[in-house]
């Protein structure tokens, strides 16, 4: 298990700090809204060399198997409400039946939680995936009633399509003239810091195109609060890492083969670039043996975690290169944050990993 890293030297001035102050009152309407637990891993903190780890378990998030719903039903409400010419504040209920397709690329998370949106509000949906997605995602989008489409190629193939549709697309990773509702993406995951209610000394945060690593920036940086952030990536889809190294958005070419299926992105979106480039203190690309050994290490302390969830407890009990280790800094009184961003999406690959 092997982690390689990046101490960031390029830290720069922020974008203006957005107002996502209505977010966590617009989540609390939805269907099976309810914080997801902060929990305790004290045989993983005690692996690690950390006075404490705490893990946000989005195992189970309004009934879907990761957090992406927080950043999917925000920005889908705000796209529906631009698109239809309607005042902030239209309750969400006057949506149902718009005359509209919702569309998006994914790994698997995002469009499921554009599809969940979509049933709820009695709209079509069409969702394109990568090809080698797992069939258990794909039947899990399918099941949403939303269409899947395999677009053969990578992420980066899937999203050109999606955007080529015609229809109105709600993704998560933005490029020139499409920004807008990415940001509103990033802005729904503020309910996930919402919730928190520790200060911690280092966030560990996986990191694919850089929403959420986005919405990290903000929720820290914005408040001033001294906490460390450190990305984690596949080794074969590190596109943040290589950016900040190149001190401009790269592109790492596919195919993206890891079973962090999550982070197989090859590009970072332009919406979450300065965010994350001059809010981030290092960076770490890690081995799929650091995911398994992540996983398995979750489960022993109660927590399901899938390939992509797992990345940041893998990044702690990874062998570091010397960069990786400055970037993590642990110390014995280092109180560590993982955020967990899914269950058992894969469950017959989760169950392989786990118990094989």
């Amino acid at each position: 298990m092997r982690a390689r890293g990046l101490v960031n030297a390029r830290r720069g001035p922020l974008p203006p700090c957005p107002d996502a102050s209505g977010v966590t009152a617009f989540h609390r309407q939805l269907p099976g809204y309810a914080p997801t637990p902060l929990v305790d891993a004290p045989t993983l903190a005690k692996a690690s060399g950390v006075a404490r780890v705490l893990v946000k378990d989005e195992a189970d998030r309004m009934g879907l198997p990761a957090f992406k719903i927080l950043g999917a039903s925000w920005a889908t409400y705000r796209a529906l409400l631009e698109h239809l010419a309607l005042p902030s504040g239209t309750p969400l209920d006057d949506l149902r039946g718009a005359p509209v397709t919702l569309t998006t690329a994914t790994d698997g998370n995002h469009g499921r939680a554009v599809a969940f949106m979509a049933r709820w509000l009695q709209i079509p949906a069409r969702i394109f995936v990568p090809a080698g997605t797992a069939q258990a995602r794909i039947d899990a989008i399918v099941g949403e009633g939303a269409s899947c489409e395999i677009v053969d190629g990578t992420y980066e193939d899937a999203v050109a399509t999606a955007a080529a549709t015609g229809d109105l697309v709600v993704s998560d990773t933005s490029w020139p003239g499409y920004e807008t509702v990415p940001a509103w993406v990033i802005e729904g995951y503020a309910t996930i810091f919402e919730e928190i209610d520790v200060v911690p000394d280092l966030v560990i945060v996986p990191i694919g195109v850089g929403a959420l690593a986005a919405a990290v920036t903000q929720w820290y940086r914005c408040r001033e609060l001294p906490v460390r952030l450190v990305g984690v990536e596949p080794e074969t889809a590190d596109c943040m890492l290589a950016s900040v190294a190149a001190g401009h958005p790269v592109e790492v070419p596919g195919p993206h083969p890891s079973i962090m299926a999550g982070l197989n992105c090859g590009r970072p979106s332009p919406v979450a670039w300065p965010w994350v480039s001059n809010g981030f203190d290092g960076f770490l690309a890690i081995d799929d043996d650091c995911a398994r050994a992540g996983m398995r290490a979750l489960a022993a302390e109660g927590i399901v975690s899938g390939e992509t969830g797992a990345a940041g407890a893998g990044a702690l009990l990874a062998d570091l290169d010397h960069d990786a280790a400055e970037a993590l800094a642990l110390t014995p009184e280092t109180t560590v944050l993982l955020l967990s961003t899914e269950g058992a999406t894969d469950p017959a690959a989760w169950d392989a990993v786990v118990h094989g």
